[in-house]
């Protein structure tokens, strides 16, 4: 079993939310549907710009309170790195 950390965002170079889970599927579906709190649903964060699997559910967890620590223009270098057209990752989830 996998777990991922993720970067969502609600377009390129606007909001940012950073967040952990064993479902990443599932995860981006209850931002879509603005399910899980009230920040992703105002700020309409609905497209997975960032993600990485780990081993552990504690890898992933321990990532994203590193990534949540770092200043915005760390976070946007790291998604520029992956992904520079900043396209929603979702379809590579069922690849």
């Amino acid at each position: 079993m996998a777990f991922f950390t993720y970067i969502m965002a609600s377009r390129r170079n606007e909001t940012l939310d950073t967040g952990s889970t064993d479902d990443l599927g599932l995860r981006v579906s209850q931002h879509w549907e603005g399910a899980g709190s009230n920040f992703t649903a105002e700020h309409g964060v609905e497209r997975l710009v960032w993600f990485e699997a780990h081993e552990t559910r504690e890898a992933a967890f321990r990532r994203e309170r590193q990534i949540k620590k770092w200043n915005r223009q760390w976070k946007l270098r790291l998604i520029e790195e992956m992904n520079p057209g900043w396209r929603d990752l979702v379809e590579t989830l069922s690849a």
